[in-house]
């Protein structure tokens, strides 16, 4: 059968299981399995781009912020650097706090907070890896389940073994949730990278 919506991929589970009980639990592996899912699939899909406004110490970070992959000032396109809190810190108190452009950025309590203070208003550039939208009934596929929906079944049938007791089969699906997991982010790189094709600029 297709597996292209939340409703067919909890059918799909309940038949791989051979279990006709499992409706309510079904929802449940796959929230699992997309939490597992979400930290380790990376394909350019699940990236996205935002505007960042810097205009004080601190910025807000979008709510479905995974991971940074770049956050840069628009004036110049330079990336800033990623520093931990203790760093921004430090830097602050060599340098009595000046402002300036933000050249430095840290992760705290869920917003960028950069260094130096803005000496003015910069309009800056956000890449990053984005949460993975959550199946349900209301909003029934999402990027990944289109692209890879044997991915999302083996991982929500590894996240019914342990409920289940079904130690037998956990190996399987560990097996086989790997084996897709590691063809979805080949798949990314060549895209993104080429593969064995380079392109010299001049």
């Amino acid at each position: 059968m297709a597996i292209t919506t939340y409703a067919e991929l909890k059918t799909a589970i309940a038949n791989w299981l051979d279990r006709d009980d499992l409706s309510d639990s079904a929802g449940d592996f796959i929230t699992l399995g997309e939490r597992k899912l979400e930290r380790e699939v990376k394909h350019w899909k699940g990236e996205k781009r935002a505007t960042a406004t810097f205009d004080g110490r601190f910025t807000a970070v979008p709510a479905d912020l995974l991971e940074v992959l770049r956050l840069q000032v628009d004036i110049d396109e330079r990336p800033l650097q990623l520093v931990n809190a203790q760093e921004m810190h430090q830097m602050r108190a060599r340098t009595s706090n000046t402002a300036g452009r933000p050249k430095y950025f840290a992760l705290v309590d869920s917003s960028f907070e950069v260094y130096p203070t803005p000496d003015e208003d910069y309009t800056g550039t956000l890449y990053y890896r984005a949460t993975l939208p959550s199946l349900s009934d209301s909003n029934t596929s999402n990027w990944l389940l289109e692209i890879a929906p044997d991915a999302y079944l083996y991982a929500s049938l590894l996240e019914s073994a342990p409920f289940l007791r079904d130690d037998e089969r956990l190996q399987t699906w560990t097996a086989l949730y790997g084996a897709a997991v590691n063809q979805i982010n080949k798949v990314s790189e060549r895209a993104t990278h080429g593969g064995s094709l380079r392109m010299r600029i001049k």
